[in-house]
């Protein structure tokens, strides 16, 4: 290819990227869309702490693709209080029942690891969401191999999110990084579906560092890639979803 071959398409490739409400989406990989992998332990990285009810959301969705209720969420008192509660609109919005959350607010992070090690092995549970805010420092590599194997055990599928966290090694099957995507208005202005950026951080036996801008259909119930405008989604009552385009995400581990 001649130099101003490659240069007329270099240009080309930037203009695309500049206007993304044209932009074709990529295509969700299935395995994406229907949910993640049940009876193992899954990490969910807030991208920026205003991420957080974004990243639950996808957690929740994820649950709701896979089947997988009811669903636990565990959290401290402080996580409360900084994060606000749980918006059940928003939880509605998502497709999650009431009948089918259970909430549980514990005192201190060592009461939310010993919880969650307990809800771990209960087999009745189709998912359990355990919440930590910051290095959770209790949450090792020793504590994720436990949850692996007790998700194993007990079919139980368990997501660790991560709010104002960097990235840690764990025995976790997978690695996600979430940040809050605008969403697409519908007609006549109407706020359109829930939408995230979506990267793969780690996949155990399979590729990583895909990246997905999607939108979650809660009738379908999947995921399907999507252009971007609008606005997003929270589910917290005093946390909004941060209306930023996509951010990078800091890898360890």
């Amino acid at each position: 290819m001649s130099d101003s071959s490659t240069l007329i398409a270099r240009l080309r490739r930037i203009a695309v990227g500049r206007d993304a409400t044209h932009a074709v989406p990529p295509p969700v990989d299935a395995w994406l869309a229907a949910g993640l992998g049940r009876a193992q332990l899954h990490d969910i990285y807030a991208v920026d702490d205003a991420d957080g009810p974004s990243s639950a959301g996808f957690g929740i969705a994820m649950a709701v693709a896979a089947g997988a209720l009811p669903l636990l969420w565990l959290r401290t008192e402080a996580c409360e209080r900084r994060h606000g509660r749980l918006h059940a609109a928003g939880l509605i919005d998502l497709g999650l029942s009431a009948e089918s959350l259970v909430l549980g607010i514990v005192a201190d992070e060592a009461a939310l690891w010993r919880a969650a090690a307990d809800a771990a092995r209960c087999a009745g549970l189709g998912t359990l969401l355990v919440e930590s805010t910051g290095r959770a420092p209790g949450l090792d590599l020793t504590a994720t191999r436990r949850l692996m194997l007790a998700a194993e055990s007990s079919g139980v599928t368990i997501l660790s999110l991560r709010v104002g966290a960097e990235p840690t090694a764990s025995a976790a099957a997978t690695r996600w990084g979430i940040a809050a995507l605008p969403s697409v208005a519908l007609e006549a202005g109407a706020p359109g579906l829930p939408a995230f950026d979506v990267e793969c951080l780690r996949r155990r036996g399979g590729p990583a560092g895909q990246r997905w801008r999607v939108e979650w259909d809660r009738d379908a119930k999947n995921f399907r890639g999507t252009p971007l405008s609008g606005a997003g989604l929270s589910v917290a009552a005093d946390r909004a979803a941060a209306h930023h385009p996509a951010a990078p995400v800091r890898r360890t581990g």
